[in-house]
């Protein structure tokens, strides 16, 4: 009698490609819709498709088992992916890890509150139909087969690749903190359902306790002694609005050829109030580095005064202000623990943008609504800061897309730029005239209230986007760097009020050369603040003001600090 061994299944591209699309289809369906209208990049699309094939690796190895092991992990991904898809279509943001922080500090009557608004006939018919669709395509699946040997090749091939590789590299290689490998793996994995969970949990636990180390070492900081206050006891609102990005040179303000900021041109020639300075220029030319000068003690010399010395928020607190912090940057992610922890300093916060990434369109008009009830409150005596996502990169979405007013505009284009050069020249300037719309309201709704006091808005760092010969640098890089990263709008409003108890004409200061890292003498000059430590020669306004060096590069790099007034000019108005 004759026995025949059974032939072993056949491999089947056509299994693995309905296996790949069921997993695919949890965290893909949300970023092909973002990458579809225009609200965001690719990179959140790519992740997903990588990282969800991982889900391949159980039924490569246990084939037999592929519909069981699908469905059991399909309700985990279809949980994690139907919360986002739901955000999405509520609130039109992608679910971000500072929507997760929000969650993890949320309370149970909170928590019930924020579920009860997905309960409408959209929202039922949206999940519905993802629903069928998804089990649509696990009826679909069938065993992918492959030889025993080659199950584990492709199984750990995707495993290493994806998990292990990166980490491998990072920190066995190139011997950066095994923190940081796995801080820029969890950034990775963030789009792909259930991992926006996971490693959201994971960051929200390491960087609140990042975050209270440093809260806890400010609030055990001493008072600044022998604090005075010349303005006495009078009711008072000050205002300082922080910028993003944003250069002078390409601002109409200050002799661009375009006429990118028309609001605070026709401000500057009606409102006698309103001072322009002409010469200020910023140290570093990244957000969190600058404002741990600006805000602080800190400069390009004694860089870590930031942490041994009070903030700006502490020193107002401690004149008696009630501070408020109103942002539409980023807040809640590893990069800006540190922005974090500045506005945590302060009585009351408002955070406005819960994306993912800053290469999403958000809008800074997303300030006015809270910047409107904060000048409301009962406080007589007020503090507030409000920071601005301004010109950030992608400049695309800093401005409706209908407001790209210089879209296609040929005139007054640097030579020799490619037409995509052209399109992100073109962006930043409208991405300037929005910025202006928005700087221009908040000084006007402040106007409005008859306020005792000042504002004073400057920008964090510049950007270079084409300006300087040969044109083909856009961004910022402290390595080589470039006037128009570092020169920055500086511009203060001062009541008719203020003005009459705090007389002064800033006329004569306003080509003075300063550094926005002194600018914690300027905020006390201004509000009337003496105390051991003010120095009345690095305020811009003061009488006593003496002009120094103006540095600017890594100061915790050996000979990384240069004198701004060394670099070479670029070709645009507007950079002294």
């Amino acid at each position: 009698m004759e026995t025949y061994k059974s032939a072993s299944p056949k491999f089947s591209w056509k299994a693995l490609g309905i296996a790949l699309i069921f997993f695919w289809y949890f965290s893909t369906f949300l970023q092909v819709v973002i990458v579809a209208s225009g609200y965001s990049g690719t990179n959140g699309l790519r992740d997903s498709l990588l990282f969800s094939s991982l889900w391949l690796i159980p039924i490569l190895l246990l084939p037999r088992l592929t519909k069981v092991l699908a469905a059991l992990i399909g309700i985990v991904l279809w949980a994690a992916s139907v919360s986002a898809l739901g955000y999405y279509v509520i609130y039109g943001q992608e679910f971000s890890q500072s929507v997760l922080f929000v969650m993890f500090e949320t309370n149970a009557n909170e928590a019930s509150e924020y579920l009860s608004q997905y309960f409408s006939l959209k929202m039922i018919a949206v999940v519905v139909v993802y629903t069928l669709i998804a089990l649509f395509l696990w009826t679909r699946l069938r065993p992918v087969y492959l030889p025993k040997m080659w199950r584990w090749i492709v199984s750990i091939g995707l495993l290493y690749g994806l998990i292990l590789n990166p980490i491998v590299v990072n920190t066995g290689i190139n011997h950066q903190p095994i923190e940081s490998s796995l801080n820029s793996l969890a950034s990775r994995l963030e789009p792909a359902a259930p991992w926006q969970f996971v490693t959201g949990y994971y960051q929200y636990r390491q960087q609140l306790t990042e975050m209270d180390k440093l809260l806890s070492k400010n609030n055990q900081l001493p008072p600044l002694a022998n604090l005075k206050d010349s303005s006495g006891n009078a009711p008072r609102t000050l205002v300082l609005v922080i910028g993003e990005s944003t250069q002078r040179g390409r601002m109409s303000l200050y002799g661009y050829p375009r006429e990118t900021t028309p609001g605070l041109d026709e401000l500057h020639k009606t409102d006698p109030r309103l001072t322009v300075f002409n010469n200020v220029v910023t140290s570093r030319p990244y957000t969190i580095e600058i404002l741990q000068q600006a805000l602080t003690f800190a400069d390009e010399q004694n860089p870590d005064l930031y942490l041994t010395q009070p903030s700006l928020m502490n020193m107002m607190k401690q004149a008696g202000y009630k501070t408020f912090w109103i942002t539409n940057q980023q807040t809640m992610t590893e990069r800006n623990t540190m922005l974090t922890v500045f506005s945590k300093q302060t009585d009351q916060q408002y955070y406005m943008n819960q994306q993912r990434t800053q290469s999403a369109r958000e809008y800074d008009t997303n300030v006015l609504g809270p910047f409107q009830k904060v000048l409301n409150d009962p406080a007589p005596k007020k503090f507030i800061i409000v920071h601005l996502l301004g010109t950030h990169i992608k400049y695309k979405f800093r401005y409706p897309e209908n407001e790209g007013v210089f879209d296609g505009n040929t005139q007054h284009l640097p030579a020799g730029l490619t037409a995509d050069q052209v399109a992100t020249y073109n962006d930043y300037d409208s991405a300037q005239h929005f910025n202006d719309k928005v700087v221009t309201q908040i000084i006007k709704d402040y106007r409005a209230t008859d306020p005792n006091g000042f504002l004073l808005y400057f920008s964090d760092h510049g950007e270079e986007v084409y300006d300087t010969p040969p044109h083909q640098t856009q961004g910022r890089n402290e390595e080589t760097p470039t006037r128009h990263m570092y020169t920055i709008p500086f511009l203060v409003w001062t009541s008719s009020s203020w003005q009459a108890t705090h007389p002064r004409d800033f006329s004569v200061d306003v080509n003075r050369k300063y550094s926005s890292s002194q600018l914690i003498h300027t905020w006390s000059d201004l509000a009337g603040l003496t105390y051991q430590g003010y120095d009345a020669t690095r305020s811009i306004t003061s009488p006593e003001f003496v002009q120094a060096t103006r540095w600017i590069g890594n100061p915790y790099k050996k000979n990384g600090l240069k004198d701004y007034d060394a670099l070479p000019y670029g070709d645009q108005v507007g950079n002294q």
